[in-house]
């Protein structure tokens, strides 16, 4: 029975290391070394990329801008989609129209829709400049200011994934058990709010939880869009540690540098998702 058991667990153990552990080994091996892509040679060097990295005005605006890329993406995410959530299940037509409206973004690919919103961004013939216009607003060119460039991606990256929490949201809604409810109208609560406040929120813990480590994971993986509208510009307003990363290991071929960058950025996401396992699993209700 046991070798029945080791056959059946073989093949998961042995993608699990040939797919994750031995790659993450070779990223950590890589980064103490000064190779470069191609080369037939490499010399072990220690921490040097670590200090060349923290050491570098770019690096340090690249992890500046990933955590406040973050800090947008994730708290819009969180109040949009439960937000839409609330209103969808509340309504009494088109629900089923509403929710693929609102999980198309989140099913097309990054790079199309980047595509997308640079024309509805453009800043002469855009149609967001020529509505505010329109107004009596000025036009801007929110790419290329260093004020709003980082606001635009995170407004993008929060309608990338709305749809997903949205989603989450409405199976969370509906597994909430509808005598609560009327438990809460008998204790005085029958105000929505108060119903949101006492019951809808508090057992919706495991759902939020789940939403806000899956966006900020999502969040710190944002490459596409600003490969593709800003190529980390202007200067380095909205270099993030992605771009960074994919340019000094395949732009300039410096891969030992890329991997030191790859093991900070592992780093990141290990932390966040532990601080936030830890942190709302406190305040979470379970049923």
């Amino acid at each position: 029975m046991a070798l029945v058991g080791y056959g059946l667990a073989g093949p998961a153990v042995f993608f699990l290391l040939v797919l994750f552990l031995l790659p993450v080994v070779g990223v950590f091996f890589i980064a103490l070394t000064d190779w470069q892509l191609g080369a037939g040679s490499l010399s072990f060097i220690g921490l040097a990329n670590y200090r060349e990295a923290f050491a570098d005005a770019t690096f340090r605006a690249s992890v500046a801008n990933t955590a406040v890329y973050v800090l947008i993406v994730v708290p819009g995410t969180l109040l949009g989609g439960l937000t839409v959530a609330l209103l969808i299940e509340g309504g009494k037509s088109c629900r089923s129209f509403y929710r693929a409206v609102h999980f198309l973004p989140f099913m097309a690919t990054v790079t199309s829709m980047a595509i997308v919103w640079e024309a509805l961004l453009h800043p002469t013939i855009g149609l967001v400049n020529q509505m505010l216009v329109a107004v009596g607003l000025p036009a801007a060119n929110w790419l290329r200011n260093e004020n709003t460039v980082l606001p635009v991606l995170g407004a993008i990256g929060i309608w990338q994934n709305l749809g997903y929490a949205m989603v989450l949201f409405l199976a969370g809604l509906k597994s909430i058990p509808r005598d609560l409810y009327d438990a809460a109208d008998v204790d005085g609560a029958d105000l929505w709010i108060d119903r949101l406040r006492t019951v809808t929120l508090p057992l919706l813990g495991p759902v939020s939880m789940f939403v806000v480590i899956v966006v900020a994971l999502r969040a710190l993986e944002c490459f596409d869009a600003v490969k593709v509208l800003t190529q980390g510009g202007p200067g380095d307003a909205s270099e993030v540690l992605l771009y960074t990363l994919y340019r000094e290991s395949f732009e300039y071929l410096r891969t030992g540098y890329g991997a030191a960058i790859a093991v900070v950025f592992l780093a990141m996401v290990g932390t966040l998702t532990l601080i936030n396992a830890i942190v709302m699993d406190r305040k979470v209700h379970y049923q």
